[in-house]
């Protein structure tokens, strides 16, 4: 495959500063946990409100789309400071920035915990966002500065599958833990990890400067050029939409798409969704350990996203239709789409290490705008449905199939960019 080096952002080669034997040992002690500790409770918060939405729709009677609301305010503030974090990772780097994020976080779990009214909720939930905003970006940025080029796909696979095991506690474990300390104790607890996570990475130490500092006018300048390129711009609709929906279906919609379309239980949906999070994190594990030998191999990085990505968009056509066992096509679900979180390690090899931060972070602000579109739009879908006459069932059919449409569409634009590069 042949790349468009016009689109390639230049700039001299900067030398690659040996890591030290006893480091080596270490490093991912010292510099992977902290940061794959921050990831867990960024994917579980991310993903809680799809095992506590019967409480939260009892307790405070809110419709679908209040719901979808409610939840997708932690996409909308995730999302919002995604082109200033990159500023800021980039300029004062990733153990600094999210630290400190990490105690907004805290503060927003426990207002979540005290919320009484929507209102309350939606801006603990957005506090929450906005704390954990840096969690997979600065884990990012961190490899950039400690690990050489070749091992950060296997890395950025391995702080993902820390996520997987968020979204894992998430489910069922998470459900387990309801009827013991209700969900209001659930988030109390939560705060507390959120501190205890900051300060396990703020101990992480900073790794010397290998380049000079930008002037922020410099770093702007940085993001303009990452933004108005066109290989950005190949990867961000399907990034948005495939990743960012899946996100979206995966935090919210799951549950209550089997309850009302398969007629489950929430226990048997919550069990749906485990299986959904087991096949996520053994996806993540799987490109992980494989990644580097495959490419090897000759099977490159993105050929495995595409495959990974058309088996995620079939796999979510036979749940729409209705066909096959349902546990096993959410298991599948999950392993495949898993693969699509390789679209920020291959874009960032297009820019030189000074704009990955902001490279990677323009893109997952596209991620979590789709997030936050799929998020409550779904839910506005299904209202405007069941208002027009058709029942549950029908509404989150036409729901999800109208998603399926615009995935599908932005693969097609990914695919037919990859003739041109």
């Amino acid at each position: 495959m042949k790349h468009d080096t016009r689109e390639r952002v230049t700039s001299p080669a900067a030398p690659r500063t040996p890591i030290p034997a006893m480091e080596g040992k270490i490093l991912w002690l010292r510099v992977f946990m902290p940061f794959a500790a921050g990831y867990f409770l960024s994917y579980l918060f991310r993903n809680v409100n799809a095992v506590i939405a019967p409480e939260l729709t009892h307790e405070f009677g809110v419709s679908a789309a209040d719901l979808g609301l409610l939840t997708s305010a932690y996409l909308v503030a995730f999302g919002a400071f995604q082109l200033p974090l990159g500023i800021l990772l980039d300029r004062f780097g990733p153990r600094r920035v999210e630290s400190l994020l990490l105690l907004v976080t805290a503060i927003g779990a426990a207002l979540f915990a005290l919320g009484k009214n929507l209102p309350q909720l939606v801006l603990a939930r957005a506090l929450i966002g906005l704390g954990v905003s840096a969690c997979l970006m600065a884990s990012f940025k961190a490899f950039s500065q400690w690990f050489p080029i070749e091992r950060r796909a296997a890395l950025n696979s391995a702080i993902m599958a820390a996520g997987g095991l968020g979204a894992l506690t998430a489910s069922v474990p998470f459900g387990w833990a309801l009827p013991l300390i209700g969900w209001r104790g659930a988030f109390f607890a939560l705060s507390g990890l959120s501190v205890l996570a900051g300060l396990l990475i703020f101990t992480i130490p900073d790794k010397p400067a290998e380049a000079v500092r930008e002037s922020l006018a410099e770093q702007l300048r940085g993001l303009a050029r990452v933004i108005s390129s066109r290989i950005f711009w190949r990867f961000a609709p399907q990034t948005g939409l495939i990743v960012g929906g899946f996100m979206a279906i995966q935090g919210l919609w799951a549950v209550p798409w089997l309850m009302n379309f398969s007629g489950y239980t929430r226990e048997v949906a919550a069990a749906h969704l485990f299986l959904t999070s087991i096949g996520m994190l053994t996806g993540f594990i799987s490109v992980a350990a494989f990644i580097t030998r495959l490419a090897r191999r000759g099977i490159s990085p993105e050929r495995i996203m595409i495959a990974g990505i058309a088996g995620g968009l079939l796999t979510s056509l036979l749940i729409v239709m209705g066909v096959m066992s349902t546990k096993l096509l959410w298991l599948v679900m999950g392993i495949v789409f898993s693969v699509g979180n390789l679209s920020y390690a291959l874009l960032a090899r297009h820019f030189p290490a000074q704009l990955i931060g902001r490279a990677n972070t323009a893109l997952n602000l596209l991620t979590f705008a789709g997030a936050f579109a799929v998020q409550w739009g779904f839910g506005a879908l299904v209202d405007v449905f069941t208002a027009s006459g058709l029942s549950a069932h029908d509404a989150f059919q036409r729901s999800f199939a109208l998603l399926l449409l615009l995935q599908v569409a932005s693969f097609a634009w990914f695919l037919a960019g990859r003739t041109k590069d």
